[in-house]
C-alpha cells in the first residue's frame, strides 16, 4: 500500500560516463529498486563524463540507501554526495521574526523603541485591553507542547518536538496570516504546564495546545480555559474533530444517509477519538460505539478513567460489549484514530450497505484503503497519497483567524461546529463525490470561510449574552 513520497526525498549527485545510454541507465536503476524519479538535472558536462543530480522519492531511510546503492553499483558511476531534502529544508529552522516597521534612522528608533515606546507602555498599563491594539498580541498564538505525544513518535520530549511546532507555526502564517510561535516546555507535570502557560498568556491572543498525551491533555485544556481570558484549543482533539465532522457530513450526503439514522463506530478513545465523539454527539447520531485496545467501551467494563467513564455513559445505547470487529457489524460509519491494520475487507462487509470508512491512523491506517473500497462506498484516510485526506490544516488556521479577528475570549462547540460546516460547504454539490468529500488543504477558500464562520459564531454568542 505505501508509495514513495516526498517525506523521504533525496538528491543524489553522481558522476557517470558521457554515453548515449547514461540517462537511461541512471533512471532505470532508480526505478528497479522502487524509487520514484522526480528530477534529473545535468550540473556538469565534460567530454567523457557528466555530473547529474538525481532526485527521487523513497519509502524510508533504508529505501533511500537502496536507491543510492543501485546508482553507485552501475559500471563507471560514482556517487559524490547524497542530500536528504527533508533535512535540508529544516536547516536553521523553518520560521523567523521580521520587523513590521522601518528602522531607518534615529527618529524611527526613538518612536519604535526608547524613549517613545514608554508612552505606549504607560497607555497599556492604564488600560490593559490596549495590548490587543498596540502590540503583537492581537495576531499571535502560542503553540504549546510538552513533547509527550508527538505525531506517531510518542514521548520524544520538547527539543525533538520543536520541528513539528515550527511547522505548525509556518502553517498558521501560510494559510491564515497568524503569527504563531513554538513554546516547547521541558516538563510533563500538569500543574507546571498550567502555571507556565498562564504566566506567558499576556503575550498571546490564543493558545494552541499540541501533542500533549491523554488523559493529561483533557485536564490541562479544561483548567486553562477556566483560568484564561483567551481561547485555548487543543488541536489534536478539536482540529481533528472539526475536519472529521465536516467530512462525515459530506460523506453521508454522497451515500444519502442522515446522521440521525447512523450507527457510528469510533476506534481510539484518546485525545482525538474523545473529541470526535463529543462533537458528533452534538449532531444527534443514531448511536456511537467506541472501542479501544480493551474492546468496546461500556459502563460495566471496569478500569475506566474519567474520560472513558463519560464516553461509556453517553454512547453505546444498547450497552454492547466485545471486540471492534463485533462493533462493526451493522455499522454505517467507521472512524479510526487508533492503530494500523485492525481489520480487513471481511469486517467491512459486515457493515451496512453504503458504509463510510475513515481510517485515519498515520502513517498506516486501521485498514488498507484498497481493501476498504471493496465494500465501503466512501473511504478517507489521513494520508496525502489517497483521496479524501482528513487533515487538521483544513481547520486550525481558519479557526484561529476567526477567533483573533473577533477578539474572542473563549471557544465552544458552536464555534467548532460552525468551522466544520464551513469546511463542508466549500465542497459544493457540483464537485461532491465519493473521492472528494473535503477540499484540498491548498484551497484558498477554506481558511477565509472557516474564519468568517467562527467570527459569526463568536459574535452570535456575544449578542446572546
Amino acid at each position: 500500500m505505501p508509495v514513495p513520497g516526498p517525506g523521504y526525498s533525496i538528491t543524489v549527485r553522481v558522476e557517470a560516463p558521457a554515453s548515449s545510454t547514461a540517462a537511461g541507465d541512471l533512471t532505470t536503476a532508480v526505478g528497479r529498486v522502487g524509487g520514484v524519479l522526480t528530477a534529473f538535472d545535468v550540473v556538469e558536462s565534460h567530454a567523457d563524463t557528466i555530473v547529474v543530480d538525481i532526485s527521487a522519492n523513497a519509502l524510508s531511510e533504508n529505501h533511500a540507501q537502496d536507491i543510492t546503492q543501485a546508482l553507485d553499483s552501475l559500471p563507471g558511476v560514482k556517487v559524490r554526495k547524497v542530500s536528504d531534502r527533508t533535512f535540508l529544508i529544516h536547516l536553521g529552522g523553518k520560521i523567523e521574526v521580521t520587523p513590521k516597521v522601518a528602522l531607518r534612522n534615529r527618529d524611527d528608533l526613538s518612536r519604535a523603541y526608547t524613549p517613545g515606546v514608554a508612552r505606549v507602555c504607560q497607555a497599556i498599563a492604564a488600560n490593559p485591553e490596549d495590548a490587543r491594539r498596540l502590540t503583537i498580541k492581537r495576531n499571535t498564538v502560542a503553540v504549546v507542547t510538552d513533547g509527550s505525544a508527538v505525531l506517531g513518535l510518542g514521548n520524544i520530549g520538547p527539543a525533538a518536538a520543536l520541528p513539528v511546532m515550527e511547522g505548525k507555526a509556518a502553517l498558521f502564517k501560510k494559510f491564515a496570516g497568524v503569527d504563531a510561535w513554538p513554546v516547547c516546555l521541558d516538563t510533563q507535570d500538569t500543574e507546571e504546564i498550567i502555571k507556565i502557560v498562564k504566566a506567558i498568556a499576556p503575550v498571546y491572543a490564543g493558545i494552541n495546545l499540541e501533542d500533549i498525551a491523554a488523559p493529561r491533555c483533557f485536564e490541562i485544556e479544561a483548567r486553562l480555559r477556566e483560568q484564561l481570558d483567551i481561547p485555548v484549543f487543543h488541536d489534536d482533539q478539536h482540529g481533528t474533530a472539526i475536519v472529521v465532522v465536516a467530512a462525515l457530513r459530506n460523506a453521508l450526503r454522497v451515500v444519502g444517509k442522515e446522521i440521525e439514522d447512523c450507527k457510528i463506530v469510533v476506534s481510539g478513545v484518546g485525545a482525538a477519538g474523545s473529541a470526535i465523539i463529543r462533537l458528533l454527539l452534538q449532531k444527534n447520531p443514531g448511536d456511537i460505539v467506541a472501542a479501544d485496545i480493551d474492546g468496546i467501551v461500556h459502563p460495566d467494563r471496569g478500569n475506566l478513567d474519567d474520560n472513558l467513564t463519560w464516553i461509556a455513559n453517553h454512547t453505546n445505547r444498547d450497552k454492547q460489549a466485545g471486540t471492534l470487529h463485533k462493533a462493526l457489524v451493522g455499522a454505517d460509519v467507521f472512524i479510526g484514530v487508533s492503530a494500523p491494520n485492525l481489520f480487513g475487507a471481511e469486517q467491512v462487509a459486515t457493515m451496512n450497505k453504503d458504509a463510510v470508512v475513515f481510517a485515519l491512523a498515520n502513517p498506516d491506517p486501521e485498514i488498507d484503503p484498497l481493501e476498504a473500497q471493496q465494500h465501503a462506498a466512501v473511504v478517507a484516510t489521513g494520508r496525502s497519497d489517497f483521496p479524501n485526506q482528513i487533515n487538521n490544516v483544513l481547520a486550525f488556521p481558519g479557526v484561529f483567524r476567526g477567533l483573533l479577528d473577533a477578539a474572542a475570549h473563549n471557544i465552544d462547540d458552536n464555534m467548532l461546529l460552525a468551522a466544520a460546516d464551513a469546511i463542508a460547504d466549500v465542497v459544493d454539490q457540483s464537485r461532491l463525490n465519493a473521492s472528494f468529500i473535503v477540499p484540498s488543504v491548498f484551497d484558498n477558500a477554506v481558511a477565509p470561510a472557516v474564519a468568517e464562520a467562527v467570527k459569526a459564531a463568536v459574535r452570535a454568542e456575544a449578542a446572546a449574552g
